[in-house]
């Protein structure tokens, strides 16, 4: 039985899937999660599947537990099976390979921890240079202006003169934009 997990819906399984499949798995389930996420039901149909005997077979431990805690819970769910992280070499059909599977569990804990923590070091340090993260404002405030003024203007009957539709399609930007704009300010009503 074998099981992948990719983080993004972008990434591909394929590489995972073939290595499962070239370890002999009879059936995989695969999960396109983060390694956050707590709800994975391609595992829980993967570990309901399994049957004392069976082998679990994964290409690395950060595929399946997010955390030394939540490794340490899938162990003892696996008790009656037999696990291979194929790219880890760990066997724990063996004594060797159950002390490897810990300590193995631990460094991807440790690893990620230290991701985390310089991931957060770099982004306070670009706040505190001045710099914020996220994508760059597509309208600038010349565009905001020139929208606000159009949306305003009137007809001859005293009916708007430009759709949003319009507006945006002149400006370049999606509706969603043109109304996010014009609602920060209060301009347009819900």
């Amino acid at each position: 039985m074998g099981y992948g997990r990719v983080s993004t819906r972008d990434q591909n399984p394929d590489s995972q899937r073939d290595a499962l499949t070239e370890a002999g798995c009879d059936r995989i389930f695969v999960d396109k999660a983060s390694g956050k996420v707590d709800r994975r039901p391609e595992l829980d149909k993967a570990l309901d599947y399994l049957r004392p005997g069976d082998t679990f077979v994964i290409a690395r431990l950060s595929r399946v537990a997010r955390s030394l805690r939540h490794l340490l819970d899938l162990a003892a769910q696996l008790r009656e099976v037999d696990l291979l992280v194929l790219k880890q070499g760990i066997d724990t059909s063996t004594p060797g390979g159950r002390l490897q599977f810990h300590m193995f569990g631990a460094f991807d804990e440790f690893l990620r921890e230290l991701i985390a923590e310089g991931t957060l070091e770099g982004l306070a340090s670009a706040r505190a240079r001045g710099r914020v993260g996220g994508r760059p404002a597509v309208l600038d405030a010349h565009g905001v202006e020139m929208a606000r003024a159009l949306y305003e203007m009137k007809g001859d009957h005293g009916e708007r003169r430009y759709t949003v539709q319009q507006i945006a399609d002149r400006l370049g930007v999606s509706r969603a934009t043109i109304y996010r704009h014009l609602n920060s300010d209060k301009a347009v009503s819900a």
